[in-house]
Formats: C-alpha cells, structure tokens, sequence
C-alpha cells in the first residue's frame, strides 16, 4: 500500500512499492495466467499522473491512497483507481486513460473510440467495494463517492451527468474535491486515512 500525502512531490512510480513500480504479487500473476490478463502500462501510467497531480495540488489535509482493488499492471483491466480522503469525505476515483480521444457523456452513457465501455457502472462498483473495504474495518458505515476521472488530451463533452457519480478530466479533480467543502472532521479524514493505508484493509497481510 502506497500513500501519498499532500505535501509530497516525489512521482508515485519512483516509491518503494512494489505496487508502485508495476511489479505484481504472486497471487496477481497466478490471476493473470488463469484469466489471460495482460498489463495495461499505459494506464497504470496515467493513473500515477493522476494521483500524482492530485497530491501536488489538494491541501496536507487530503491524502491519497492507492489500493490493489483496481490495478491494471496486475490485472490486465481497462482502468485503474485510487482512493483520496480529505475534508470532502472519501473518494474512490476511477481513472480511464483518454489519449486524445473525444469523450462524450450523457447520464449513465460514456462514448470514446466509437465505444461505449460501461465506465459509470465501473466507478459505482469501485466505490461500493471501497465502502465494504472500509466499513468492515471500522466497524460503522463509510460514504464513498464514486468519481470517474479522464487523463489525457482529448475534449470531452457532457449531455447530462450520471447521478451519484462525480465526472471530471483529472487536470480539474482537485478543484472538483476542494469545491465539496468540509464534510468530515480532520481527525476523522486523519483516522480513516490510516485504516485505509493499512495493507489488512484490502485483505493483504
């Protein structure tokens, strides 16, 4: 488990984590040759930059976290994610590689490359699996917001967005979180930041 606070400037791929450096566990290689997975760098790639920018830009009350639940060096998969806590609350952001592709989205519908990937329906998923994560570790309810995050060059246009769901191009998402306010108290974004930098949380010794 990687954590990257705020105040850090250092770039995710260089901390020592073998998570970090895209270097897959064990268990992560025997699911890959069993599913057929093969790693998505570029991704992987594009959600450190992500993260990377989110930690530069939001304030030392905000941490963000990596988890293993959605790494697509390990697991082949067409997105990755991380989670934030902060003031705001939690955050489980879901990153999708754009390129300079044009995204258009409408509700619940996110068109790219003449596609329509169920990339809401992922986010929603990712979130709730954070919020068990969590939930079970604290022993009480936690809210998770699901946020779908775009890295990359491409324009992206909105015809509606999905409800529940935070949609937004990663080079925004910390003006997006900061623009929430405070709903959580700082001893208790402290608290749960802990609980979710702990390897035990995600089910890893």
């Amino acid at each position: 488990m990687s954590v990257y606070s705020a105040s850090e400037t250092s770039h995710p791929f260089r901390r020592n984590s073998s998570t970090a450096r895209g270097r897959p566990t064990d268990a992560a290689r025997s699911r890959r040759r069993a599913t057929g997975a093969r790693p998505n760098r570029r991704l992987a790639a594009a959600s450190a930059r992500a993260m990377h920018r989110l930690a530069q830009h939001l304030g030392p009350s905000w941490q963000v976290l990596e988890t293993p639940l959605a790494d697509p060096v390990t697991t082949g998969d067409d997105h990755a994610g991380f989670v934030t806590i902060g003031p705001g609350g939690v955050f489980a952001i879901t990153v999708v590689d754009q390129g300079r592709q044009r995204i258009m989205v409408a509700g619940d519908v996110v068109q790219i490359r003449g596609a329509r990937p169920p990339h809401v329906a992922r986010a929603r998923r990712y979130a709730k699996t954070v919020r068990a994560a969590l939930s079970a570790a604290v022993g009480a309810t936690v809210p998770v917001v699901p946020v779908l995050t775009f890295v990359g060059s491409g324009a992206m246009s909105t015809h509606g967005l999905p409800v529940g769901c935070l949609v937004v191009n990663h080079r925004e998402l910390d003006r997006l979180l900061r623009s929430i306010g405070e709903k959580i108290r700082p001893e208790t974004a402290r608290k749960l930041a802990e609980v979710a930098g702990h390897p035990a949380t995600w089910g890893q010794r």
